[in-house]
């Protein structure tokens, strides 16, 4: 008996003890918090840095409020308040557990002044608390903040996150701050040696900045360690950087494909120069438009799924709007390449007069479903969701594609008319169907591709006509009819275009790339892979 009322005796004085230093832990976080109030501006990074060592999350909203200027302090006694507006009056809010105190006129509450010194020390205070955040995005996200912006009070807080970190890339973002906020620090030549090596081993623009604004402050003994990292990341930046540049040629080159692909079979098996092309791709893209309208008003909850849903009505639209294009006009103009050209550049600015009378001029906004939109980093690359998705869709088609020229009756009658129309003819194949199935799977392609365009570029009446001219030039280069060409052509001119932009600029660098391809068929007039025995007659 007497033992068990020992231990209840030793409980009981734990707990008493527990509440009685959680009420003194609580009254110094109040009294630290009630200092704001009663501090003049110079003192405020003082009172910011002993809440931020207090490492309690309670005092973030505080932290919040005050960068944001809206921290108030009561003029009588100069205790701090969170505050919310009825009517003349001010609610007082606990900043420490966000209950309500009561509510007094707005005269009698002064607003505590900050500037942006203040407010930076706000956001590092903020950003060493969110360290130890049991959310690991958070976690990220601070140790990110604190590397783009070192602090040296910050250090130590930086210190005890990356002792604690278990999560990889929250390790790799915190190592990375911390050598960017030691080089800002007191700490020894060595300790900042090693921050300089670790900076040069992880690369990146942030540690080149770090590094360059070291090296005026640094001491002379580190410099040529500063100068040898820095070699070291700008080699790595060019490397990079080519690489970088190949991406976004093949990003160019799939945006490319996509528009000129359905060229490439109509003009390949009719010889037909289809001026109205890029307006086929610009309904495409307008029935994306007026499918994620409905859906955003009636089904909100698909709108992951309008893309899916846009890309089949796309392609439906656009292949009837190209079959009624052939039956109606193209198929008297046969033969009459120029008189062809003159009709489809007529009907292309009739399409896009009648999207301006039903749209309007101006800009469509087409969203990006949640699985195309943000990047993610590949090496020192920056890779964006939605042009990777658009490469796999650009390939995609063009198998899907291939697999109907090469496997079906369709294709094969598609190729026996591309490379002899007459002799197809005689063979009892039916030419003029040919033609218009062909026109119109070319039309509903241009649509697909006006689906996918428009994640990227902007919706308007005018988005076919800067791919026009460009998927001529693929179609040439890479071989009328061939859509091995038309691939190859689309990804050289893509990445041709982009490494050409750095130094010309984008105009000058599509000169450049034109005159580069007038002079290239001047030598094989045919393109890259010319299809062999071709005879397209009238």
């Amino acid at each position: 008996m007497y033992r068990i009322l020992q231990t209840l005796l030793i409980t009981l004085c734990l707990l008493v003890s527990a509440h009685v230093t959680g009420s003194r832990a609580a009254d110094d976080l109040g009294a630290l918090v009630s200092a704001l109030g009663t501090a003049k501006l110079a003192e405020l990074d003082d009172r910011i840095a002993a809440l931020a060592k207090s490492g309690d999350p309670r005092v973030i909203p505080v932290l919040e409020a005050l960068g944001e200027g809206n921290l108030y302090a009561r003029k009588t006694d100069g205790r701090v308040f969170l505050t919310t507006e009825k009517g003349a009056s001010l609610v007082l809010v606990n900043p420490l557990d966000g209950s309500d105190v009561g509510e007094v006129p707005k005269g009698e509450l002064q607003k505590i002044k900050v500037n942006n010194a203040v407010r930076r020390a706000v956001r590092g205070a903020l950003g060493g608390l969110t360290l130890f955040s049991a959310d690991t995005g958070a976690r990220l996200k601070a140790a990110q903040s604190m590397r783009q912006t070192p602090n040296a009070d910050a250090l130590e807080a930086i210190e005890t996150a990356l002792a604690a970190e278990k999560d990889a890339t929250v390790r790799k973002a915190l190592d990375e701050a911390r050598a960017v906020t030691l080089l800002v620090s007191d700490r020894s030549d060595d300790d900042k040696r090693a921050a300089i090596k670790t900076l040069a081993e992880g690369g990146g623009r942030e540690a080149l900045g770090a590094l360059t604004s070291a090296r005026s402050s640094a001491d002379a003994s580190l410099k040529p360690d500063i100068e040898a990292a820095l070699q070291r990341i700008e080699q790595a930046q060019a490397f990079w950087n080519a690489g970088q540049n190949v991406w976004y040629g093949l990003s160019l080159g799939s945006v490319l494909l996509l528009a000129a692909i359905g060229l490439a079979i109509t003009f390949g098996v009719m010889g037909i120069i289809n001026m109205a092309h890029g307006e086929m791709v610009m309904l495409g893209a307008y029935t994306t438009f007026l499918v994620q309208d409905v859906i955003r008003t009636s089904y909100p909850a698909l709108f992951d799924w309008s893309l899916a849903i846009a890309l089949p009505l796309a392609f439906l639209v656009t292949g009837i709007i190209g079959l009624a294009i052939e039956r109606s006009v193209i198929r008297f103009l046969y033969g009459r390449p120029l008189e062809t050209l003159l009709a489809t550049w007529g009907i292309s600015l009739i399409l896009q007069q009648a999207v301006r009378s039903i749209f309007g001029p101006t800009n469509r906004e087409v969203g990006n479903p949640s699985w195309m939109a943000g990047a993610f980093d590949l090496g020192g690359l920056t890779i964006t969701w939605n042009r990777l998705w658009i490469i796999v869709f650009a390939l995609a088609v063009f198998a899907a594609l291939l697999f109907l020229l090469k496997r079906t009756s369709m294709g094969l009658r598609m190729r026996a008319v591309t490379q002899n129309r007459r002799m197809a003819s005689s063979m009892g194949i039916r030419t003029p169907l040919v033609d218009a199935l062909t026109f119109a799977l070319g039309s509903g392609i241009a649509g697909m591709a006006g689906v996918a365009l428009s994640q990227i570029d902007n919706v308007s009446p005018n988005l076919g006509q800067g791919y026009i001219i460009d998927s001529f030039m693929v179609v040439v280069f890479g071989g009328v009819g061939n859509l091995w060409g038309t691939l190859v052509g689309a990804f050289s001119l893509g990445i041709l275009n982009k490494f050409l932009e750095p130094y010309a600029g984008a105009v000058l660098g599509k000169i450049l790339v034109l005159v580069l391809i007038i002079l290239f068929i001047q030598k094989k007039p045919r393109g890259l892979f010319a299809l062999k025995g071709r005879a397209v007659e009238a």
